[in-house]
């Protein structure tokens, strides 16, 4: 028996030990992905903060649009590879046709001095359908399915996802025009509802009739007419608008303007539904290349391919780099290339990170995830070309996609402040003083791993009037020297600083020192607040802070009550205009009676009258000419100032491709390819556990276990021999 006991010991110590060494040669011990169908291709994907809104009517969140851009579409979209920007038709059949009409709606010339509205017509794509969804399950009479009376009644389902069935129906006219009846109605409080009040011909209107009427139950907006929208028929739609706005088509190629079926707003309003989060808010629908199967607030987001999507072709013209690049490879081939994605909330950046470097996770980040500065350095070194791959993400084949967004981050001056506000000579030479110092290039290698571009002036790369090299840079501010823009020196700020009537950093006559005030969310200390301070300091200049929370901050901001202060914009589509915008005297605070896009209160006659003149004109030289003029005198009258571009940098596993950037666009995923073998293969060799200290541990416990085992055996035998041999006296 303990010969027996000790080879079973023995035995199982052995197989134990055989069964963690097969399990090392099979699939990784760490895999936090769900098991995948036979067949399937998986994108695996992460975002850092919950979603608040998935109703394209009023979702205008940069994380939130990389969801709901690829379950909605609009009239319009972006081609995925042509810089710079280009638009083409997505549910419409081809650009729209623009007739421009007098107060009478009869057609004009466009460029009449009577022209009152632009009628937009807009071909639909015929036979596009909905993904499947229970607000479109009927019966054979062709009955909702799903409609009732009570809360009680409809508490049978809990969620969408126990509703056993689903339907679909064709893409029509209507449907858009329903969706903007719902951008008019105010209680869907869509933030584009002022804006689009000023073009679109009855929009106020439509929204002052909605809400005198009762709310109690589904107010079904069919019923009142909107008197610039209409369906002509079932494929065709038109859009009557104000005056004349060419960049209207950018906005048609946005969430906001893609169609809801009516149904789906009925469903939505059934008894009891929005207690359980049964919104349009929280389940989407759209004839998108991907629906949502699943959203969990609290751990993540499923997308699945569309079953009615419809034949879209990968593209097959772009850049010549795109050929050299192989953006090409796929030209013509049915999109999407993926049956699911999965996205996980990941709220941290440090488990988000190793979970790619693990092979977990495809990219580096999604369209809103940038690499973090704490992870930066890991993934690249600087070299004599700039910034290049570490030895580590070459060896592993991870390749980089980079862009500049078509953005602007600046610092404002209040030109209403008595100190740094005005436009005669000697205020523009404080507010240049103070420009040279505030060095963007060092912030950005500091604090940003140099991802960024210095501006030269308001308009980013890749928009119509940015101008690259010697003829594009800031004379006031930059020389250039060597082939490249160099910053005039702190000597040059001191003097200026001086013939604006401030030697030394005090005021010539009082011999006060000069203070400047910045107004901030983000408090007085850190590294970053350090490093004004000692900016002003090169010239004698105090920085004091004025720090509050974010909304008495907007009230300042509201109120003209700053001096100099932090502000941004990132495009909404890539015009001139909608950069140019942020400083014309109709966008102060002041003039609108709202929070304007002026945040500088800038105001200047001439800009406002090029403006004017620039923003309904299509690119040409002319409208270049005006450009170019426009940026002067934002350069020589300085209301921003120590502006830069964003430069993004994302990173991709080698099994990924279609990966181009686009600054404008987010309904990307439909474009990207994954080679699930190549992915299998290094999630196996990147994840192989280290299985030798647990076998060394299975032998140190052998080796200290068999000698008590050896002893027990011997007390065993000594204690059956006695035994035996007083049993053979007794025989």
């Amino acid at each position: 028996m303990p010969r027996f006991g000790t080879r079973r010991f023995l035995s199982k110590t052995l197989l134990l030990t055989s069964l963690l060494i097969l399990g090392a040669c099979s699939e990784p011990w760490n895999d936090p992905n769900p098991p995948e169908k036979p067949g399937e291709t998986v994108y695996y994907g992460s975002y850092s903060s919950r979603l608040q809104h998935l109703d394209p009517a009023r979702s205008y969140s940069a994380e939130e649009t990389v969801f709901i851009d690829q379950i909605y579409e609009a009239p319009f979209r972006y081609h995925f590879l042509k810089r710079p920007y280009v638009l083409e038709p997505s549910l419409a059949e081809a650009m729209p046709e623009v007739t421009y009409l007098d107060k009478d709606q009869q057609p004009v010339p466009m460029d009449s001095d009577k022209l009152a509205y632009s009628l937009y017509t807009i071909h639909l794509k015929q036979g596009v359908k909905y993904q499947p969804h229970p607000a479109l399950a009927n019966d054979e009479w062709g009955n909702a399915l799903y409609l009732f009376n009570s809360p009680e009644q409809s508490l049978q389902y809990p969620t969408l996802y126990d509703f056993p069935e689903n339907g679909t129906r064709e893409m029509v006219a209507g449907d858009f025009v329903y969706q903007i009846k719902r951008l008019s109605d105010p209680q869907n409080k869509s933030p584009l509802l002022g804006f689009l009040s000023n073009y679109i011909v009855g929009m106020s209107e439509f929204g002052e009739q909605v809400m005198e009427r009762p709310r109690d139950q589904w107010l079904d907006l069919r019923k009142t007419p909107l008197e610039g929208v209409k369906a002509v028929d079932d494929y065709t739609l038109t859009i009557r608008i104000k005056g004349l706005y060419p960049q209207f088509s950018y906005w048609m190629a946005m969430h906001f303007f893609s169609p809801i079926p009516w149904e789906t707003d009925r469903f939505y309003n059934n008894p009891g539904f929005a207690d359980r989060n049964l919104t349009l808010d929280w389940f989407p629908i759209g004839t998108g290349a991907f629906m949502m199967t699943r959203n969990d607030p609290n751990r993540g987001i499923t997308l699945e391919r569309n079953p009615n999507y419809r034949f879209d072709p990968f593209p097959s013209e772009g850049e010549l780099a795109d050929l050299t690049n192989g953006n090409l490879n796929d030209a013509g081939q049915a999109m999407p290339f993926i049956d699911r994605a999965t996205f996980r909330l990941e709220k941290e950046s440090l488990p988000q990170w190793s979970k790619f470097m693990q092979g977990w996770y495809d990219r580096s980040g999604d369209d809103t995830h940038n690499i973090s500065s704490s992870n930066f350095d890991r993934a690249f070194v600087v070299s004599g070309d700039g910034l290049e791959l570490s030895q580590e993400m070459q060896d592993k084949g991870i390749t980089v996609s980079t862009e500049v967004k078509p953005s602007i981050y600046y610092y404002g001056f209040n030109m209403k402040d008595p100190v740094v506000g005005g436009y005669t000579e000697d205020k523009r030479k404080l507010r240049r003083a103070i420009s040279l110092i505030m060095n963007t290039e060092e912030f950005l290698e500091i604090f940003a791993n140099g991802r960024g571009e210095t501006a030269m002036g308001p308009i980013p790369p890749g928009i119509t009037g940015y101008v690259e090299g010697e003829a594009g840079i800031n004379p006031y501010l930059y020389d250039w020297v060597n082939g490249k823009p160099k910053r005039k020196s702190i000597e040059v700020a001191k003097r200026l600083l001086a013939e604006a009537g401030y030697p030394n950093g005090r005021d010539k006559k009082t011999g006060k020192p000069l203070i400047i005030y910045l107004d901030t969310t983000g408090g007085s200390a850190g590294p970053i607040a350090d490093w004004r301070r000692r900016q002003f300091e090169k010239i004698g200049v105090q920085l004091e802070y004025r720090t509050s929370d974010y909304i008495r901050f907007k009230q300042k901001m509201r109120a003209g009550n700053t001096q100099l202060f932090g502000w941004g914009w990132l495009a909404d589509y890539p015009d001139p205009e909608n950069f140019l915008f942020l400083l014309t005297s109709s966008q102060t605070s002041e003039s609108c009676q709202c929070d304007g896009s002026n945040t500088a209160n800038y105001q200047n006659p001439e800009y406002d009258r090029l403006f004017d003149q620039m923003k309904t004109m299509e690119n040409s030289p002319e409208r270049e000419a005006i450009l170019a003029r426009m940026v002067e005198i934002v350069r020589r009258d300085n209301p921003w100032m120590g502006g830069y571009h964003v430069k993004e940098y994302y990173l991709n596993n080698s099994w990924v491709t279609n990966t181009k950037r686009h600054g404008i666009a987010r309904d990307t995923l439909k474009y990207l390819k994954l080679d699930k073998e190549t992915r299998s293969g290094k999630q196996r060799e990147w994840n192989t556990p280290v299985i030798w200290p647990l076998l060394a541990t299975f032998a140190a416990l052998t080796l200290l276990i068999w000698p008590a085992v050896r002893a027990y055996r011997r007390r065993q035998t000594l204690r059956v021999s006695p035994a035996i041999e007083q049993s053979g006296r007794s025989n």
